[in-house]
C-alpha cells in the first residue's frame, strides 16, 4: 500500500546521491560529527573534556534512534535537544559535555553549509557532464548549415553546431556562477547565541586566541579554511539566496535548451531520444512527444519560483535572527537541490542522445536559401552587367510573389522566377551555383572551435556516462 504522500522529487526524479545527501541519516550524522569536532577542539584547548569522552562520541555516531528522538521532541518541543538526549544515551560517559558552549545553530547551520557545499559540487559535476556532451554535439555539427530564426521567423543560416554553443554558453555562465558561489562559502563556526562568543569567553577564561583556534580547528575538520567575520545566531541568509539563485539560473538555461528542442522537434529537425518500445501517446500511437524536454521545462518552472523563498528569508531576519525561516528552509532549499539535480539528469540523458534529421534540416535550408541568397544574387547579377536598381526590383517582386504562393500552400520556385527575367542575366543553373549553403554560415565552424576550447578548459567532467533515466 502507498497511502502516504511522498515527494515526486524523491520517488521519481532525483539521483540517489542527492537523496542520501539530504537524508535524515546524513543530516544528523553531520550534527554528531560537529559535536565530536567541538568536543575534540575543546579538549585540545584545555577544557575539562577527556580523550575517552571524545572517543566514546566517535564510536557511537550510529545508530540514530529516531523513535527516541521523536518521543523526546514531542515532550520538549526542541529537535536539537532531542538529538542531544538520544546521542547521550549511546555515549553516557560523554553526555554531560555534548554541545558544551554551543547553541542550536552550531549544528543546524554548520551542517546545512556542509550539505549545501557538497550539493553544489555535485551539481557542478552534472553541469560539466552536460556541457561536455553539448560540446561534442557542437563539434560534430559545427559546419552543418541550418535555418536560423529570429522571432521564430526564418532568418540567415547558422549551423546546427553553432546553435548548440548558444545553449552551452548559458550553462557555462552558470558554471562560473557556481564556482563563485562555492568559493564564497564559509563556515559559521561555534559563535554562541547571538554571535558574540560570550559563552566561550567564559569557558576559556577570556583567552580569545583559544576561541579563534577552536573555530579554525572545527572548520578545518569539515574542509573550510574561512569562517564568517561576524554573525548573529545564524550564518548570513544571503548565502541561501545566492545558492537558490544559481540553481534557478541553471534551471533557466536548461529550460531555454528544452524549449528550443521542442520547437525543433515540432519541425522534425532535431529530436530528443526515443526508445524502441517508448509510447508517445495512449491514444495516438504514432506520436513522438518531446516528453523529456517538456519535463525539463516543467521542473525548471518549479525551481525558478522556489528560488523566490530565499530572498524573502534574507530580507526578514529581525536583528540577530528569527525562526520564521526554519520551516521554509527545510523545504525550499533541499527541494531546490533535488529539483536541479532532476533537471540535470534529464539534460544529461537528452544531450547524450540528440538526433539530427539531416535531410529535414537540409530541406528547410533549400526552401529558404533562395530568399537568403538574394543579396548575393543581386551582386552577382550586377557583376555580369545587370542594372543594380532594376535587378533589385526584379528580386523584390519575385520574392513577394513567391512568398504569397508559399502562404497559399503552393510551390514557390523563386529561382525559376528570377531566371525567367532576361534582364536578370542568369540561368537557373548559374543561380544555383551561387547558392551553396556553406557560403552563408559565416564563421560558425570557427566560432564553435573557439567556444569549445574555452568551455573545456573550465570543465571537471566526472568519469560516468549519462544515466538511463526512467521518465
Amino acid at each position: 500500500m502507498k497511502n502516504t504522500y511522498e515527494s515526486p522529487l524523491a520517488s521519481r526524479y532525483a539521483s540517489q546521491y542527492m537523496l542520501e545527501l539530504f537524508s535524515p541519516d546524513k543530516r544528523y550524522e553531520t550534527w554528531r560529527r560537529l559535536w565530536i569536532s567541538l568536543a575534540k577542539a575543546e579538549h585540545k584547548l584545555g577544557l575539562p573534556i577527556t580523550e575517552a569522552q571524545v572517543k566514546e562520541l566517535e564510536d557511537n555516531i550510529f545508530p540514530i534512534d529516531y523513535d527516541v528522538v521523536a518521543k523526546k521532541e514531542k515532550e520538549i518541543r526542541h529537535d536539537v535537544m532531542a538529538h542531544i538526549y538520544a546521542y547521550g544515551l549511546l555515549a553516557p560517559n560523554a553526555k554531560g559535555i555534548i554541545h558544551l558552549g554551543a547553541t542550536s545553530c552550531y549544528v543546524t547551520d554548520n551542517a546545512d553549509i556542509v550539505l549545501y557545499r557538497d550539493g553544489l559540487k555535485y551539481i557542478r559535476e552534472q553541469v560539466s557532464l552536460v556541457l561536455d556532451q553539448l560540446c561534442r554535439f557542437a563539434e560534430e555539427y559545427k559546419a552543418m548549415p541550418c535555418l536560423g530564426y529570429t522571432h521564430f521567423q526564418p532568418a540567415q543560416l547558422v549551423t546546427v553546431g553553432k546553435r548548440a554553443t548558444l545553449w552551452a554558453q548559458d550553462l557555462m555562465l552558470d558554471l562560473e556562477e557556481l564556482d563563485d558561489t562555492i568559493a564564497a562559502m564559509r563556515f559559521l563556526g561555534c559563535r554562541g547565541t547571538t554571535g558574540t562568543e560570550a559563552s566561550f569567553k567564559e569557558l576559556f577564561a577570556g583567552d580569545e586566541d583559544k576561541i579563534d583556534e577552536m573555530n579554525r580547528m572545527i572548520a578545518a575538520d569539515f574542509g573550510f579554511d574561512r569562517i564568517y567575520d561576524v554573525c548573529g545566531q545564524t550564518y548570513p541568509r544571503k548565502v541561501d539566496s545566492r545558492i537558490l539563485n544559481v540553481l534557478s539560473s541553471i534551471a533557466q538555461s536548461c529550460s531555454r535548451f528544452a524549449n528550443d528542442l521542442r520547437l525543433l522537434q515540432h519541425d522534425r529537425q532535431v529530436e530528443e531520444p526515443f526508445e524502441e518500445k517508448q509510447v508517445g501517446s495512449s491514444a495516438m500511437a504514432y506520436k513522438r512527444n518531446p516528453m523529456r524536454s517538456e519535463r525539463i521545462c516543467s521542473l525548471a518552472r518549479y525551481l525558478m519560483t522556489d528560488a523566490l523563498n530565499a530572498p524573502f528569508t534574507a530580507a526578514t531576519q529581525w536583528l540577530e535572527r528569527t525562526l520564521d525561516d526554519s520551516a521554509n528552509r527545510r523545504i525550499s532549499i533541499p527541494e531546490g537541490f533535488l529539483c536541479c539535480d532532476a533537471i540535470l539528469r534529464l539534460m544529461a540523458n537528452v544531450t547524450a542522445g540528440l538526433h539530427v534529421n539531416e535531410k529535414i534540416v537540409a530541406k528547410f535550408v533549400d526552401e529558404y536559401l533562395p530568399f537568403i541568397a538574394t543579396e548575393n544574387l543581386l551582386m552577382e547579377a550586377v557583376k555580369r552587367g545587370a542594372d543594380r536598381q532594376a535587378t533589385h526590383e526584379i528580386i523584390r517582386e519575385a520574392s513577394m510573389e513567391a512568398t504569397a504562393r508559399m502562404k497559399n500552400g503552393e510551390n514557390a520556385n523563386l529561382i525559376a522566377a528570377l531566371a525567367s527575367h532576361p534582364e536578370f542575366g542568369m540561368t537557373e543553373e548559374e543561380i544555383r551555383a551561387v547558392m551553396k549553403p556553406q557560403a552563408y554560415i559565416g564563421r560558425c565552424p570557427e566560432q564553435v572551435d573557439r567556444f569549445v576550447k574555452v568551455c573545456r578548459s573550465k570543465l571537471n567532467v566526472p568519469a560516468r556516462a549519462a544515466e538511463d533515466i526512467n521518465v
